[in-house]
Formats: C-alpha cells, structure tokens, sequence
C-alpha cells in the first residue's frame, strides 16, 4: 500500500439511526468514532482520497448537504457533525448494501488510478462486508481496520471481520 494508489471509502457513516437496532449500531459507532476521525486526519496528510459511500434515503437527486440535513437528529449530530464529508472529498450514494452496487465507485476508482482501498464505517456486518466482497471480487487489495466498523451486534462485527480477513485476504490491523 502507498499513498499514491489508495482510496479511503467511509461507508454510510450519515445515518439518522432510526431503526430496529439502530441504538446498538449507533453506541458502536459512537466507540471506534475517535479511530474514524484519526484514519480521516491520516488519509488527508496523505493526500488519499476520500470517498464516502452512503445510503440515498430516498434522495436520489440529493448532495451529501442534503443527505446530511435528512439524517441529522438527536441520536445523529454528534456523529455527523464530527465525520462529515469536506467539500473537497468524493460523495456517493448507493442502492443497496456493496458500495459497488449500481453506484460509480468503481469507475472513480479506475479513474483516480487506485488500487488499494481502505474501508471503514457501519454496518460492518452488511455493507462493508457486501462492499470488500465486490472489491475483492474487482481484484482491489483491502485494509479494513478492526477498530474503524462498527455492526449493531459484536459478534457479527467479528465474525464479519473473519470474513474479511480469511476470505477475502483484508489487512485488518487496528490503526
């Protein structure tokens, strides 16, 4: 991994984490928050692109401004508020659970000339899980630090992460 051929995916971390199981998702997420601001700070001194990948909420023709105005609540703006996209970072929404999944990620990959991904944010156990199979399946290398996913359920968070690590040969050293 270099700088030069790596991309940081955060993935669905604008969320109004108004669901069944969304209290554990959000206390999981408010735990590795520290780490995903840390891997957020160390991508931007690295010049490495950053991509967020979100659910759409139904905001087809939304920007992440939009989509953030949307999800942000109570349970929410401390999170958002604190991992929120810059202006100058890429914005995504996607269908479905694989940030790959009738979403352009890949074409901006191919075209940003990268090779290397780092994944991280919620739900590990669905969407970043979904996305590295498409980005193993793509022929992406993967680093998906263990402390930067978060799931509603611990055990799934690792059992995920086994996955991940086992399956689709990921990097999953804690930053």
């Amino acid at each position: 991994m270099t700088a030069e051929n790596t991309a940081l995916v955060f993935i669905d971390l604008i969320n109004d984490f108004k669901f069944d199981g969304g209290d554990n998702l959000l206390a999981n997420t408010e735990d590795i928050l520290p780490n995903l601001i840390n891997l957020r700070h160390f991508a931007k001194e690295k010049s490495i692109p950053i991509i967020y990948v979100n659910d759409h909420y139904g905001l087809w023709q939304a920007d992440f401004r939009e989509i953030i105005k949307y999800c942000k609540n109570e349970k929410s703006a401390n999170i958002i508020d604190k991992i929120k996209p810059d202006d100058d970072d890429y914005f995504l929404i996607k269908p479905q659970h694989s940030a790959f999944f009738q979403a352009p990620l890949h074409a901006l990959l191919t075209d940003l000339k990268r090779t290397h991904l780092i994944l991280a944010g919620i739900a590990g156990d669905i969407c970043i899980l979904f996305t590295a199979k498409d980005a193993y399946m793509y022929k992406f290398s993967l680093s998906i630090p263990k402390n930067c996913l978060a799931s509603e359920g611990v055990d799934n968070n690792n059992y995920a992460l086994y996955l991940m690590e086992s399956v689709m040969d990921a990097d999953i050293t804690a930053i």
